[in-house]
Order: C-alpha cells, then sequence, then structure tokens
C-alpha cells in the first residue's frame, strides 16, 4: 500500500470514530469536514501524501473559515484553490448552524492562519512539489465546534469526558499517520498541538510547537513566518531558498 492510500484509509477510520461522539451543551452543532468534504480532503491526501514526509506539521483542529469550509488544513479558499491547486469541493452537511454556514469555495472570508501557514510555504518553497517533498500538514482534530451563537469552540475546552472520548482516535490516527509518512520531526502549531505532538510521539519522532499564526495569538502577526523558520531551525529543521533542499540534521 502507498503513502497515500495509508493517509487515506487513516482519515477514513477516524472520520468514522469521529462520527460516533456526541457532545453537549454549549456545543450545538459539530461540523466533520471528513465527511462533506471527504472529496477535496482526499484530493489533498492522494496529490501529496506520495512519498516520505520527515517533517509533519500539526495544527488544532478545523477553523471555521479554514478546513471547515474546504476540507484542507489551515484551508484558506484562495490558497487552496490558486497554490494547492485543489478542484474538488465541499458539499453541505446534514445539518447546518443558521449563523455559520458551509459555502465551499464561495465563501468570501479568508483563513487568516492559512493566508499565513500556505503563505510561508509558497514563499520560502515556491511549489507545492517542493514544500511536500519534505513537509505534510494535517490537523490533529478533523470537527468544528460551534455554540448556539454562533462562538467557534475549540477542542480543549470541551469536558474532561468528551475530551477523552474525542483524543483517543485522534491520538491514534496522529500516531498512524507520522508513522506512515515516516515523519522524523513534528513542529504543533500552538501551545496544545504542542502538548499533544509530545505525549502522543513520544519515541516516534522528535518532537516541539512553533507559536500558532492565528490572528487571536498576539505572537503571529507580520514576523510569523520568521518564527516559523526559527522554530524548525531549533528543531534541526533547516527551511531552504527557492533553489535548494530543504535540509535535516
Amino acid at each position: 500500500m502507498s503513502r497515500a492510500s495509508s493517509l487515506v484509509e487513516i482519515a477514513q477510520h477516524l472520520r468514522s470514530n469521529v462520527s460516533r461522539l456526541r457532545f453537549d451543551q454549549p456545543v450545538c452543532h459539530v461540523y466533520n469536514p471528513l465527511a462533506y468534504a471527504w472529496a477535496p480532503h482526499r484530493e489533498y491526501l492522494q496529490r501529496y501524501g506520495q512519498g516520505r514526509h520527515p517533517v509533519l506539521i500539526v495544527g488544532m483542529n478545523a477553523g471555521y473559515f479554514g478546513m471547515a469550509q474546504t476540507g484542507i488544513p489551515f484551508g484558506d479558499v484562495e490558497m487552496v484553490r490558486g497554490w494547492l491547486a485543489i478542484r474538488a469541493q465541499a458539499r453541505k452537511p446534514r445539518a447546518e448552524h443558521p449563523k455559520r454556514p458551509i459555502e465551499a469555495y464561495a465563501c468570501r472570508r479568508r483563513e487568516i492562519s492559512g493566508q499565513r501557514l500556505w503563505g510561508w510555504a509558497r514563499d520560502r518553497f515556491g511549489t507545492p512539489e517542493r514544500f511536500f517533498a519534505s513537509f505534510f500538514v494535517i490537523n490533529y482534530c478533523p470537527l468544528c465546534f460551534l455554540g448556539v451563537s454562533g462562538a467557534i469552540r475549540t477542542p480543549d475546552k470541551l469536558p474532561a469526558k468528551e475530551r477523552e472520548l474525542l483524543f483517543a482516535p485522534c491520538d491514534r490516527a496522529l500516531r498512524e499517520t507520522a508513522i506512515a509518512l515516516s515523519a522524523r520531526y513534528v513542529l504543533g502549531l500552538g501551545r496544545f498541538a504542542e502538548r499533544r505532538v509530545a505525549q502522543v510521539l513520544e519515541g516516534i519522532a522528535t518532537c516541539s510547537g512553533a507559536p500558532h499564526p492565528s490572528p487571536a495569538n498576539p505572537r503571529a502577526g507580520s514576523r510569523w513566518a520568521d518564527q516559523m523558520d526559527h522554530s524548525l531551525a531549533a528543531l534541526g529543521v533547516r527551511v531552504p531558498s527557492r533553489t535548494s533542499k530543504v535540509r535535516t540534521t
């Protein structure tokens, strides 16, 4: 089985496992893009998941203006359609929050975290092929949680019992993904992802963290790309110029 096929199978199992979960108030809607946006997610895995990927970048969970709309981690619409050139589109989920519709590529709001992450990859590597020759990007949790008002809730804010039931399949998928990719270095974006990768991948890969590219993070901003370079260098990964290959120490 190819690495891309392994990633598709891991995602299918994760989709099935998290679809069985139920969440109480204040969560009222849960979007699972591995279900209604499976077509673009599968295209992402099949196109860019081939071969070895020594560096794995891990985000927290699906953002409403990102993966929830496009099915792609940090999936800013313009970056997904333009730089990543993913053509398959998300469908509508079975139940939509009235204040948070899924518009797929018709969504006009930019996903700032995705702009920053994929913009960094584009500016440092030039083409997706050069970036994915060494790197891969996933979210730890594929779900997007919404409250009654439409407010976004993150996995770390769930009750302890719900976190336990959610983290078990997400941990398994993260571990299987890192092994399938032959990842040597794993970088969690934000403290939540940093803690999860350190706990789940101990003994499997060298793990560290970087500031999350979200505008809610005061450490992000205009210099986030430089912070990303620094975090990777501290991990042992040198980001190349457009005319050289990535180097790991």
